[in-house]
């Protein structure tokens, strides 16, 4: 890391790495991308989109939701190390990869039509300071994910010891309150529009059970049940500009 990158708030280096995308990988790895796709593509809906700047997507699990849908999409990340994944993985796509502070954009005011960041916010502690940033450069809307309080969630901090066993390489983050975020929308100027709660269960016990089917058949059930809308996490969550607030709306 050099000096500069010292002075920034930079987790996107690690969800950038392989040793980060090792967490994918197997049956539990698929079944979480999988809902996460699921989850963003709902959340979009049938919002109109031309230009898409992902924050910290260095990961690049969102980047073939955009290419399906022929955006101009550019990826942002702290450091050139989180372009090269995605310049592996997708040779010759319509990507622009940006270096810079993913905390303070280095782009205009309403730049792009939509502003996503996925697994970032809960590693940032100036995580205010990056909402408003989202909402700044953002002209119709803002897609973020995050762990939420009120799931089984909660009991992370006592079970953190046993997480750290079952999966290595696991870090502390930080969990939210959605009406707080929603609070943190409004006073930028944009409301939410669409919530999307993941899983019920702690994502640890499907990495514990290798994604075992019966647990995913509870998941299922636990949503049919209303559950996962009550308690789920993580959570996706769009808030659109309030002056405009588009189509798709929960």
């Amino acid at each position: 890391m050099n000096a500069t990158n010292a002075l920034r708030e930079t987790p996107d280096i690690e969800t950038a790495s392989d040793d980060y995308a090792g967490r994918f990988a197997g049956p539990s790895g698929r079944y979480f991308l999988d809902a996460q796709e699921a989850a963003v593509r709902a959340a979009l809906g049938n919002l109109e989109l031309a230009t898409v700047l992902d924050v910290g997507g260095g990961h690049g699990q969102l980047v073939p939701i955009f290419l399906d849908r022929d955006c101009e999409l550019t990826v942002l990340g702290s450091d050139e190390s989180t372009h090269r994944r995605i310049r592996a993985a997708f040779p010759g796509a319509r990507i622009r990869h940006a270096t810079g502070d993913v905390v303070h954009l280095p782009y205009p005011d309403r730049s792009f039509d939509l502003v996503i960041s996925v697994r970032l916010i809960s590693h940032i502690e100036a995580w205010q300071t990056l909402l408003a940033e989202f909402c700044r450069v953002a002209r119709r809307s803002v897609i973020i994910d995050y762990p939420s309080w009120l799931s089984l969630n909660a009991l992370t901090p006592l079970l953190f010891k046993l997480k750290r066993t079952l999966e290595g390489n696991t870090r502390t983050y930080a969990s939210f309150h959605g009406a707080h975020l929603a609070t943190v929308f409004r006073r930028n100027g944009f409301d939410v529009v669409a919530v999307r709660k993941q899983f019920f269960l702690p994502m640890f016990a499907h990495r514990a059970l290798n994604g075992a089917r019966w647990l995913q058949a509870c998941e299922r059930g636990f949503r049919a049940a209303g559950l996962t809308s009550l308690l789920g996490s993580p959570v996706i969550l769009r808030a659109d500009r309030a002056l405009a607030i588009t189509a798709g709306k929960d």
